[in-house]
């Protein structure tokens, strides 16, 4: 999962892992299972766009973006689906999550915050309509127009339809519905040519309609408007070799005190890993930001796909799994 806007600091490496319960299981679209979490007591508070980690039984660590309400602190939602394809952390949700089981959550983490902006396009593709429900809940609660154009495979497939053309009726909102199924996919040249001056973009969903977005932002609108979350990997200039190919350079741990060397040949998440095995990761590919680090001092070789260029510029933090060094050492608060 990656993405554009400003946000605050964290340091996912001190995040602490925390036990929920399946409270309730329902489904929400076809394919698409809507799970409640909660624990023994309030959870962490959260805003609109943000994540969570989420432990499965087998040991399995996924991003699933929280899709409820932050009002509510005894409960974190996810909606999740089912990818026959996927890498199986879908289907053991789907088949191993039931009212009862306890499974361990990261975070909340967010990459995806609202930005202050006189009017919202959201663009959601599938399920990446569950972090802009909960952005459009409080675009809505704000009175701030906005418009969401959702496509989906067909209209069974596509969540939360009944709740998003609830709040456009109750809010200064528009909600287009586009099932390819039936309208082929969504014209986001329109969209982008409708948006008023001032106006913020937030895209989610599959990977294909991400760069198509991409492209057409960087063509219509002004730089720094389009904001993304991806739930995977986007494209690389590289063969994705160049994530762990490097000069070598060392690495200081501060908190337990070691200076490793990172080879020209292995990533830097390996070596940390050595004198930190706990230092939290899932994706290993930049965009999911679980391994994001706090940098105490050097200058790192930012690789990933979630830090903004300002972010980038501050060199506060970085994602370990594909990041490198530009000077001779690296300081992590680790």
């Amino acid at each position: 999962m990656s993405t554009q806007p400003v946000r605050t600091n964290t340091i996912p490496a001190r995040a602490g892992e925390r036990e929920v319960t399946v409270v309730r299981r329902r489904e929400v679209a076809a394919g698409v299972v809507e799970l409640t979490l909660a624990s023994d007591g309030p959870l962490d508070s959260w805003e609109p766009g943000a994540h969570i980690d989420l432990v499965l039984p087998s040991g399995t660590v996924r991003q699933y973006s929280l899709c409820g309400r932050p009002e509510r602190p005894l409960e974190y939602r996810i909606a999740v689906l089912r990818e026959p394809a996927g890498r199986g952390g879908s289907a053991e949700v789907h088949d191993r999550l039931t009212d009862g089981t306890t499974v361990t959550i990261r975070g909340p983490r967010n990459h995806f915050r609202l930005a202050e902006a006189e009017n919202h396009l959201f663009l959601a593709g599938g399920i990446g309509v569950t972090p802009i429900l909960a952005m459009i809940r409080e675009t809505a609660a704000a009175g701030t127009p906005w418009r969401l154009v959702y496509g989906g495979r067909t209209r069974a497939s596509m969540a939360y339809v009944d709740d998003l053309v609830e709040l456009a009726a109750l809010s200064c909102g528009e909600v287009l519905l586009v099932p390819q199924d039936e309208s082929g996919h969504p014209d986001f040249a329109a969209a982008f040519a409708a948006l008023p001056e001032g106006g913020a973009v937030y895209a989610c969903g599959p990977e294909p309609m991400l760069r198509a977005a991409e492209t057409l932002s960087d063509q219509l609108l002004p730089p720094g408007t389009l904001r993304l979350e991806r739930f995977g990997a986007g494209p690389r200039a590289d063969d994705g070799a160049g994530t762990a190919r490097g000069p070598a350079f060392e690495v200081e741990l501060a908190r337990s005190g070691r200076t490793l060397t990172v080879p020209p040949d292995r990533r830097l998440i390996d070596v940390v890993r050595e004198v930190v095995p706990q230092v939290p990761f899932s994706c290993e590919e930049g965009y999911c930001g679980s391994c994001e680090t706090g940098v105490l001092a050097g200058l790192p070789d930012h690789r990933d796909q979630v830090l903004t260029p300002e972010e980038r510029d501050s060199n506060e933090t970085m994602m370990i799994c594909v990041g490198r060094c530009l000077s001779k050492k690296l300081t992590l608060d680790l």
